[in-house]
């Protein structure tokens, strides 16, 4: 069943699009039953972040913890690495996903795997962890006080020399306008919403609509097929992440007792581009 989104909830072209489906569109959540699929089939493959991360994580011996652990797209590549991983998911779609993955790994990858359903801004394990991890910039998928209580666990599941890892989209300034700079309405609503093409481990191709106004400190993210045809229902999925620049997440981070050791730029272009950190807990 579709979730309660009616289309001006979706801002931008996308809305446009939405609307003009109609009665046709079938809207959902990036991450119920409908859209984890869909998330999965075309993030699986995507490798941003991970040769960077799994690097981090070979410098701290351990267990490690992956919060917001989806289809395990990094809980693989961390489970190769040899360590004991414990894959926290709020989502029962997403986990049914990683549990279809674990099952068809080879060289004992399930058996190291310990698959737990917790909100990684509340959760209480009863154990510590050498090292905590958060990817795909999921941070930004809280509020502030889901961020205070996402800190506070992660304190009291942080072993004494851990790490916690985690990735943010840190906004990109844009460069002062010249004498002669002009800006057409069109060129300004490709800046407002980035449409970008991706091809699923299916084969299935989706059209993605990034809207970010300058100044906003949300995103929409809206996933179309790229084909909708012209009868039948169609399946559009989207949600809305917040953009959390790297300085306002190392100022929360310092409140609540964390200290970030390092970043580390990660490669991209556009309006933000995202950045690893290195958190320790503060002495």
């Amino acid at each position: 069943m579709a979730v309660a989104l009616t289309p001006p909830n979706v801002p931008g072209r996308a809305g446009e699009l939405l609307a003009a489906l109609g009665d046709r569109a079938e809207l959902h959540d990036v991450y119920d039953e409908v859209g984890s699929p869909i998330y999965h089939d075309f993030s699986v493959t995507d490798t941003h972040e991970v040769r960077e991360l799994v690097g981090l994580v070979r410098r701290t011996p351990g267990a490690v913890l992956e919060l917001a652990a989806g289809s395990g797209r990094l809980t693989l590549p961390l489970l190769a690495l040899g360590r004991q991983v414990t894959a926290l998911e709020l989502s029962d779609g997403m986990l049914r996903l990683l549990d279809e993955r674990l099952a068809q790994a080879r060289g004992g990858l399930r058996e190291r795997c310990v698959p737990v359903r917790a909100d990684m801004s509340s959760f209480a394990l009863g154990r510590r962890f050498e090292v905590i991890v958060l990817g795909t910039t999921s941070v930004s998928l809280l509020d502030e006080k889901g961020r205070a209580g996402l800190y506070a666990a992660v304190r009291e599941h942080l072993a004494p020399g851990g790490r916690f890892l985690l990735s943010t989209a840190d906004i990109v300034p844009s460069p002062a306008p010249g004498p002669d700079a002009g800006e057409t309405a069109a060129e300004a609503e490709v800046e407002v919403e980035a449409v970008i093409d991706a091809v699923g481990v299916s084969g299935r191709v989706y059209r993605m609509h990034d809207h970010w106004p300058a100044g906003s400190d949300t995103r929409t993210v809206t996933i179309f097929p790229a084909t909708v045809g012209d009868e039948g229902p169609v399946t559009v999925c989207t949600t809305t992440v917040g953009v959390l620049p790297a300085d306002r997440l190392e100022t929360e981070l310092a409140a609540a007792g964390l200290t970030v050791l390092s970043r580390h730029p990660l490669p991209g272009a556009g309006r933000y581009r995202d950045v690893l950190l290195e958190v320790g807990v503060t002495a």
